[in-house]
């Protein structure tokens, strides 16, 4: 054998050592609890989010899954580290569609790059939000609020729960498709933006469905639609504002994410568990409390999603002018 055929024989033995090394560790894993970075506060759709499918896959798995809450930056701080951690399976992300998709569509120099550095393992949940008006608007649909837009230009405004966040995006996205002009005006948080919608201080918002109809079912605000692309079972009688403006989709996103480089029979491993836990009567109605749908997709599919979400944000954001660092 000459030393050309001796180097290939031992790149194809080295090749198939590392092979079976990574199927037997997939067949342990895993050995050990398993850290879960929530890259927010306690409390709110993403903590709760990964609460949900760490209890299923601690059960399923036979390990538990630790809850490590990192916030900070507008979950920078938590994502970075997650990027960082070594990919050997036993951290992980509760990726959203902040600091996943809209963040890395914004910003230049963040400390992670959203699609190299993450190996995507499901989706586990998406949520709309819902459009709602204040009653002394003289506006019951999502057309003839378009409608009073168009002939009052500047004089409606908007609350989001900050810029960048979902409802703000909501909004800018309504803005563009339907050729509006319309005031944004940003609050921190949720809190303050309902108490302004709720005053009349502003005309209208984009607001979780939790958060929302609590008050359009006593009658202090008026729900004109939803921001996915088709109604929704648990309010079917809510249109999609797509059903007035083609295209219109904004939803919010949880996803289970890995490091970069973590092995693929670990990531198969983890997405046949998701998979099997969102499909559980239990998993589903957790998640329906929080107004949101459990769901599953192959990695693939939704590293496809995660490209697409950070391509679209990017476009409008840069269309909408929305000052970033």
């Amino acid at each position: 054998m000459n030393s050309i055929s001796r180097f290939a024989a031992a790149v194809c033995a080295a090749a198939i050592a590392l092979a079976a090394t990574s199927y037997v560790a997939a067949q342990s894993y895993p050995a050990k609890p398993v850290r879960m970075i929530a890259p927010f506060p306690p409390g709110g759709g993403v903590d709760a989010s990964a609460r949900i499918i760490a209890q299923a896959l601690s059960e399923s798995l036979g390990q538990q899954i630790v809850i490590d809450n990192r916030p900070g930056a507008s979950a920078r701080i938590g994502t970075e580290l997650a990027a960082k951690a070594a990919p050997d399976g036993y951290t992980l992300l509760l990726g959203s569609v902040g600091p996943n998709a809209i963040i890395p569509s914004a910003y230049r120099n963040l400390p992670y790059d959203g699609v190299k550095d993450f190996a995507p393992v499901s989706v586990v949940a998406t949520s709309a939000y819902v459009l709602v008006v204040h009653p002394s608007l003289p506006a019951k649909s999502t057309r003839e609020l378009i409608a009073l837009a168009r002939a009052q230009p500047g004089k409606l405004d908007f609350a989001s729960t900050g810029i960048l966040g979902g409802p703000h995006l909501c909004g800018e996205l309504f803005k563009s498709l339907a050729k509006l002009n319309i005031v944004h005006i940003a609050y921190k948080g949720g809190s303050p933006q309902m108490t302004a919608l709720l005053s009349g201080e502003v005309s209208l918002a984009f607001a979780s469905l939790p958060t929302a109809m609590p008050y359009v079912q006593v009658e202090r605000l008026r729900a004109l639609g939803v921001t996915s692309a088709k109604r929704l079972a648990t309010v079917p009688n809510l249109p999609a504002i797509a059903e007035v403006l083609p295209g219109y989709e904004v939803l919010q996103w949880y996803g289970v994410l890995a490091p970069a480089g973590t092995p693929r029979e670990i990531i198969a491993k983890l997405h046949n568990e998701i998979s099997r836990a969102v499909k559980t009567a239990k998993v589903r109605e957790q998640f329906q409390r929080l107004g949101s749908d459990a769901a599953s997709n192959t990695p693939e599919e939704f590293a496809v999603h995660i490209k697409a979400e950070i391509a679209k944000y990017g476009k409008l954001i840069k269309a909408a002018g929305i000052p970033v660092e």
